[in-house]
């Protein structure tokens, strides 16, 4: 039976948190630099600070590119204030440059990425594409990996991933709910999202996660609810259950 299955991509199609830790090690190695005398600006302060900052920002503002370099300049102006340490235009805007220097490394594929997109095609399967974002960003990424060869028009890049996101994207597309897959790794963007519009969800577990992503279910599933590890296991998942 034919599926309409929705991929989120970061970080489940393609690795996205990897190079923002990269990232945010080079931010506290300048910090840590600049503040060493300061036994108020530890390894853990700067990181906890810029998390607690990056996060505030995005629940408000959503995905915009310039919020990350934003939010190690704030943390930079905050361990300033805190320690008397005078600010420096150079260093705040070395921070601005290190912070979209994100955007630039390489569209890397998760591991079998082609091999499941390809399987689910095969099989009949109608494939959509549901990214946050800023759209130049998340073209170029799609375009890097010509992932249109399997979602065609049906890409779908909002600022602000949620339960309102998804649902306008359901509702005014011709979508079967009793059909309808979203396969993500955030619980907050991608599963809470479709358990809440009544689709089936696929979690897939993260290594390591973004702590933004991590909240709790408080919805009860009306179809599937699945969690698997690697993207290779999504066909098969996906079968078992429609044909149980």
């Amino acid at each position: 039976m034919k599926q309409q299955i929705m991929f989120d991509l970061d970080d489940t199609l393609i690795h996205c948190n990897k190079y923002f830790y990269l990232v945010i090690d080079q931010f506290i190695d300048a910090m840590t630099t600049w503040f060493g005398s300061s036994s108020l600006v530890t390894v853990q302060a700067i990181r906890d600070k810029q998390m607690e900052i990056d996060i505030a920002g995005v629940a408000v503002f959503g995905f915009k590119s310039e919020h990350f370099p934003q939010s190690f300049v704030d943390t930079y102006i905050h361990f300033s204030h805190l320690t008397g340490r005078k600010r420096s235009t150079n260093e705040e805007n070395f921070l601005w440059k290190l912070g979209l220097s994100v955007y630039e490394h390489d569209t890397e594929p998760y591991p079998n990425m082609e091999q499941t997109l390809f399987s689910l095609s095969e099989s009949g399967h109608e494939l959509h594409l549901y990214t946050g974002g800023e759209l130049p960003i998340q073209r170029r990424k799609i375009e890097k990996l010509n992932l249109e060869r399997y979602f065609e028009s049906r890409i779908y890049i909002r600022r602000l991933k949620n339960s309102d996101s998804l649902e306008s994207i359901l509702s005014t597309g011709q979508f079967d709910r009793s059909s309808t897959w979203m396969v993500g790794n955030s619980i907050r963007t991608d599963v809470v999202p479709a358990l809440t519009a009544g689709i089936h969800a696929i979690h897939m577990r993260a290594v390591t996660e973004w702590e933004y992503n991590v909240v709790q279910i408080e919805v009860e599933p009306k179809g599937a609810f699945l969690t698997l590890d690697h993207l290779k296991d999504v066909p098969d998942a996906i079968h078992g259950y429609v044909n149980r």
